[in-house]
């Protein structure tokens, strides 16, 4: 199994410069490279990685998907003087060369193609390319957009070509369109291609239309572009969420990609001067991780744009812990996205309903004038007002640029967020299961619980259940453990116990010793103490065969499938279009996954849900698992092992329409699941 994170850097990629006044290029300079090293050095980041050796491409590679002539065009700029270098430069859309541009770029490509290589081959599980000029805008027999050779576009040819890659995903979350990289795979279907990017209904650079949510690729990869256009600028944290819960997500599972591209421009990030957005760096940690079950765990990142040397260097950062495994910070912001990204994703999910199974139950509506329809319901919008976060259960606000220098909000924000992983990742109690996994992971002992101690934590009409010694037994292997989490000896836990019972009791200890919100998520039968459904630091979701509307509250969510219709499509549907905003919306400080024997779903599925669940509580969950069958494939994706691709995504239309029904009615309450104006 392949382990490791790599890291690709070479000082030579600064060695060109802009030599002439020109204002449209002149952010793009060579300390977008040194800055973001410098901070992986300050922060231990380095010798973490697996330093991976650079290479200059061949043209070979370069023509993979650019054309000769070009190819040759930037070669002759090696021999040109400042004033041919000028003019060569204005052919193209802002871009500038210099006498050593076309080594850059050919080490640019040459690095990114490197770490696809180790990637593929096993060496690492993922990795980073730090790397410049950048390619996403490069074209066929274009330079633009300070890109001379296409990266990842280059990159995504040769894994076809060298492994026989027949899926790849690629993500562009620069805050620009990576129009190259669409128009090379707008009609390949192998490539499923995903761009959000700051549009202004076509007023933003590069002002086309194919930057649209209505282009979609064509011909055979009809569907297979994916264009999020943000019309407003200040997206912040929970729009981008909105983003991946609604559309990248089911979209990538249903692909199911053999390998994942991300064309990293952090212009996307708060405080830069290009994208003008609001999302705080470790934002770019969570997006990471939300993609790391993806692909087998094959991740390539390879820079593109960034213009605020701070921005960029501490998202990158995040990224790269994320990558390593760390556990993922807290999100500051409200947890609501804003009114025209949810009009970008109806519009996206309308245009895109035909051609994917996840989209095919919803109601297809284009909105063909944005922000101006008069809705059924209020989305606020952001409010920038506040330079520090406030509580997490007030309505929580980004800081505004004008109001406070951002290095000061920076410096505040970094030592607040900065989480440092417990030295033991995962603990377990109770009887010993044969499992090679748990001789990986921390043994707990026991201790012996009584009646008197469990009392005070239910109310009076549920203690009957407390004769029961199997129950008392079992959270004698469950409080250690959540007392292990709570005080960071270990960063999760799990146990196998023969009654679901015992995780609302867990959640109410979790409590009690110091968790300001917990979620609980039951998948499976169990007895959930009618106070516990009324307590609003207890977020549970209760997924079940059984229908259960006794209590029912914005804080207990049934989830009643089918008898017998269940599967593992449904389970990540409802992941995606619920589970996920709920527990961003919740906030918890402690998550306790509880799942039965014999629910139906795989445990393939369970586990994936299971890795997801890690973006919360700085990765503090505790999993309590009915049957011992499933210990194995859930307590290698509490270690962060890479996880197979979930095999059946068939969809169940009444389990479908039942979770559609639940969140209009949860929506206005959880703004974060709201992705439709209707």
């Amino acid at each position: 199994m392949a382990s490791g994170t790599g890291l690709i850097y070479d000082e030579r990629m600064m060695s060109y410069n802009l030599l002439w006044d020109f204002p449209d290029c002149s952010i793009e300079i060579p300390e977008r490279l040194s800055a973001s090293f410098d901070k992986l050095k300050q922060y231990g980041l380095v010798e973490r990685c697996v330093q991976l050796s650079v290479r200059e491409a061949t043209e070979e590679e370069i023509s993979l998907v650019h054309s000769e002539d070009y190819l040759e065009a930037v070669k002759s700029t090696a021999f040109m003087n400042v004033e041919q270098l000028k003019s060569f430069s204005y052919k193209y859309d802002a871009v500038y060369f210099h006498p050593n541009s076309n080594h850059c770029a050919k080490l640019s490509l040459g690095a990114t193609l490197q770490l696809v290589d180790a990637v593929m081959s096993d060496r690492i599980r993922n990795g980073m390319a730090l790397v410049r000029p950048p390619g996403h805008h490069s074209q066929k027999s274009d330079a633009c957009g300070f890109c001379i050779f296409n990266n990842v576009a280059i990159a995504a040819e040769y894994a076809k070509q060298r492994y026989g890659t027949k899926r790849i995903l690629i993500v562009d979350w620069d805050v620009h369109h990576g129009q190259g990289t669409q128009n090379t795979f707008e009609e390949d279907p192998s490539v499923l291609y995903f761009s959000w990017h700051r549009y202004e209904h076509q007023q933003f650079w590069p002002n086309l239309k194919d930057s649209d949510y209505s282009a979609i690729g064509k011909g055979s990869g009809t569907g297979f572009t994916i264009n999020m256009p943000w019309n407003k600028v200040g997206m912040g944290n929970a729009d981008y969420l909105a983003a991946f819960f609604s559309i990248l997500l089911p979209m990538a599972y249903e692909f199911n990609p053999e390998l994942i591209l991300v064309s990293a421009g952090f212009d996307s990030a708060i405080g830069d001067p290009e994208g003008e957005m609001c999302a705080t760096p470790e934002c770019f940690a969570h997006l990471t991780q939300l993609l790391m079950p993806l692909a087998n765990g094959k991740l390539c990142f390879v820079l593109e744009g960034g213009y605020n040397l701070r921005s960029l260097s501490e998202s990158l950062c995040m990224t790269v812990r994320a990558l390593l495994g760390n556990p993922a910070p807290p999100l500051i912001g409200q947890m609501q996205p804003c009114l025209s990204a949810v009009e970008t994703i109806q519009n996206v999910r309308a245009m895109h309903q035909p051609y994917w199974k996840f989209l095919k139950y919803h109601e297809a509506h284009i909105i063909k004038d944005p922000s101006t329809k008069k809705l059924n319901f209020a989305i606020e919008e952001h409010n920038f007002e506040s330079v520090e976060a406030t509580d997490p259960e007030k309505n929580m606000t980004m800081p505004s640029m004008e109001k406070e220098d951002f290095d000061v909000f920076m410096d505040s924000h970094m030592k607040n967020i900065l989480v440092l992983a417990p030295s033991e990742r995962t603990a377990w109690a109770g009887d010993e299961i044969k499992s090679a996994k748990l001789n990986q992971c921390l043994k707990v002992e026991a201790k012996e619980i009584s009646m008197e101690e469990v009392s005070i934590l239910i109310s009076g009409g549920d203690t009957a259940q407390l004769e029961n010694k199997s129950l008392l037994l079992s959270l004698g292997c469950i409080f250690p453990l959540i007392d292990k989490i709570s005080k960071r000896e270990v960063q999760n836990g799990i146990v196998v116990v023969p009654t679901l019972s015992s995780s609302a009791i867990a959640a109410r200890y979790g409590i009690t010793i110091g968790a300001s919100r917990v979620l609980l998520l039951v998948v499976g039968e169990a007895d959930i103490p009618t106070d516990i459904k009324a307590d609003e630091k207890i977020l549970v979701v209760y997924i079940c065969r059984k229908h259960d509307t006794m209590g029912v509250n914005n804080y207990f969510i049934p989830i009643c499938w089918k008898e017998d219709n269940e599967c593992d499509g449904d389970l990540l549907y409802a992941t995606f279009e619920l589970i996920l905003p709920l527990a961003y919306s919740h906030r918890p400080e402690l998550v306790i996954l509880a799942v039965g024997g014999n629910t139906g779903i795989e445990a393939l599925a369970l586990a994936h849900l299971t890795q997801l669940l890690q973006l919360f509580a700085e990765g503090q969950i505790l999993v309590i698992s009915q049957a011992s069958d499933l210990v194995e494939t859930l307590t290698s994706s509490l270690l962060g092992d890479t996880l197979p691709a979930v095999g059946s995504l068939v969809l169940n239309q009444e389990n479908v329409l039942m979770l559609m029904k639940l969140k209009q009615e949860l929506k206005q309450h959880w703004k974060l699941v709201q992705n439709s104006v209707y």
